[in-house]
């Protein structure tokens, strides 16, 4: 399955519809994370499941991925079905299984929107530009962090000379797919899960961590999406509690423009 013509989102989003309806992938190197592949590529494959159905109705406006467990590379096979469609929202049952059983579980909804009133209480961070920061060096980090263009406001990297009480679990960077891909829901998906997890920035030092549930809701059609091209997002990410081996994640991400684009909200796992 492997087309070194298509973006590297694409190669790791691609799907095969089976005879039997299923939908057959293959994980994708470049997006690796220590186990397994990056959480982000992973909820954007469930969600092209749903995209790519001829039953689809509308564009997605909420994703909802459990990990049950990791990918491991190679193969994996799909289960999309619409639950229910209303007059206007359709419901989605989304699993993903591999030999030793099933991985990945997700529920999506779908819907027809329409113009109405609009209004955004969240306030767009205040940043430099992107082309005035810094790239991120990930050359000794996971696969996946090299396909993209991250350029951190704050909260980067852990750096572990910085004492703990100095700091706080909040990151503000400008994203970009590495090559520059236009942005769409499978794009907006995978960035949904990129900052690394709020226990290192917040400690800072690494730990073993890793997302368990994530779900990213959809403020902007594709319409939208298709006009923002291959500009930058900007994302900024928040923890509200640290305890008992979990924390949560609260994050947005905003064209470069000033459109709240996402929000998402994670529970993650991590020990010590």
């Amino acid at each position: 399955m492997s087309d070194p013509v298509l973006h590297p989102l694409d190669r790791a989003t691609r799907l095969v519809r089976n005879d039997d309806g299923s939908l057959s992938g293959r994980t994708e190197p470049a997006y690796a994370n220590m186990v397994g592949p990056f959480g982000g590529v992973t909820a954007a494959t469930m969600l092209n499941a749903a995209l790519a159905h001829p039953e689809r109705l509308g564009d997605p406006i909420a994703l909802t991925v459990n990990y049950a467990g990791p990918l491991v590379d190679g193969e994996f096979t799909i289960d999309a079905r619409p639950v229910r469609t209303n007059r206007s929202t359709q419901h989605w049952s989304i699993t993903a299984a591999q030999d030793d059983g099933v991985a990945t579980t997700a529920t999506a909804v779908f819907a027809l929107r329409r113009q109405t009133w609009a209004s955004t209480e969240a306030g767009f961070p205040q940043v430099p530009p992107a082309d005035s920061l810094q790239r991120l060096h990930a050359d000794v980090m996971p696969q996946w962090t090299r396909r993209y263009d991250m350029r951190f406001v704050r909260g980067g990297w852990p750096d572990p000379t910085k004492p703990e009480h100095e700091l706080d679990s909040v990151s503000t960077l400008w994203i970009r797919d590495d090559p520059p891909r236009p942005l769409d829901f499978l794009s907006l998906a995978a960035i949904s899960d990129i900052f690394f997890p709020r226990v290192m920035i917040r400690r800072p030092r690494w730990v073993p961590a890793g997302t368990v549930s994530l779900t990213t809701y959809f403020h902007a059609d594709a319409k939208q999406l298709a006009a923002e091209g291959e500009r930058p997002v900007l994302g900024t990410a928040r923890a509200s509690h640290f305890g008992l081996g979990y924390h949560d994640q609260s994050a947005e991400i905003w064209s470069e423009g000033g459109a709240l684009l996402a929000t998402s909200h994670q529970i993650v796992y991590y020990k010590e």
